[in-house]
This record gives structure tokens, C-alpha cells and sequence, in this order.
């Protein structure tokens, strides 16, 4: 069984999706970004931060992706605009030394919110290349992909 694609009328033109027929259910989204600093950016790294002159690094990433969570539906075209019951970013570095950026967003409504799970850890990714670059342009941001998505017609879990 195929399926169609959601984003487009009966005559193939983008369309936004009616959720107005949909019931009120919980929603939840988890995503990941991976972020490959070099040896040198490691260095800097105290604790569990990297400081730099523009402020500690992880913590304004956080900041940085719930706010880019928030900003979903102005981003990008056909998403609906979400005021989300939570977000939260976690961001820690793995055994393989790598940044490992997490963001699960949530709340009650008729459409999900793995766009905004997406864009939270993405932008989030952005922000350490953005704060770490005066080290060193040697950081690769990867595997940005969904997680975990509660509600709706299906679940879905990635290990």
C-alpha cells in the first residue's frame, strides 16, 4: 500500500493539512543531532560546558533550540503553528566524544510535533557550530533524525 503525500490538493499544489477534524490527543517527539567537534574544540570543553567569550556553549544552544521549537510553524511553509506544552533540549557528549543534542517536544492537540523536535535539535546543532567555529571550522553536524513520536495514527521508536 502506498502512501500519498500529505502536503498536496487534489490537483498536486502545496496545501496545508485539515487537522480541524482531528481529536485532541498527546503528542510527543523526541529528536537527535549528532555534532563532531575536533580534538582542538574538545580542549576548551570544562565539565560539562565548553566556555567561549560569547558564553558557555551547550547552555546557549539549549536556549537556542527551544526557541527555534517554538518558531516551527514560521519556518517552515505547511507546518502549523504549535503552542507546545514543553520542550526541553539535552545536549552531552557520548563515549565516542561526540555532542550528542537531543530535543523532545510536547503537548495536547490535534497534529504532532516532530517538526519542531527536528528543528529544536537542529538549530540547537547550530548554535555549538556557530559558538565553536573561532576554534576551529573542523565540526560536522550529522544524523539529524526523529527519535521517538507518541500520538496520533501511529507510534514510533528508534533504538
Amino acid at each position: 500500500m502506498s502512501k500519498d503525500f500529505t502536503h498536496l490538493d487534489e490537483e498536486g499544489r502545496p496545501s496545508m493539512v485539515d487537522v480541524g477534524g482531528k481529536k485532541v490527543t498527546q503528542r510527543l517527539a523526541r529528536a537527535r543531532s549528532v555534532v563532531v567537534l575536533s580534538d582542538e574544540i574538545l580542549e576548551h570543553l570544562e565539565g560539562d560546558d565548553i566556555k567561549t567569550r560569547k558564553g558557555p556553549v551547550f547552555q546557549t544552544a539549549i536556549i537556542a533550540g527551544v526557541m527555534a521549537a517554538k518558531k516551527t510553524g514560521e519556518l517552515i511553509p505547511l507546518c502549523h503553528p504549535l503552542g507546545l506544552d514543553n520542550c526541553q533540549v539535552d545536549i552531552y557528549i557520548n563515549d565516542d566524544r561526540e555532542v550528542i543534542v537531543e530535543c523532545t517536544a510536547s503537548l495536547s492537540g490535534k497534529t504532532g510535533v516532530e517538526m519542531e523536535a527536528l528543528t529544536g535539535a537542529t538549530l540547537a546543532a547550530l548554535t555549538i557550530y556557530d559558538m565553536c567555529k573561532a576554534f576551529s571550522h573542523d565540526i560536522v553536524i550529522r544524523e539529524t533524525r526523529l527519535m521517538e513520536k507518541r500520538g496520533g495514527k501511529s507510534d514510533f521508536k528508534r533504538d
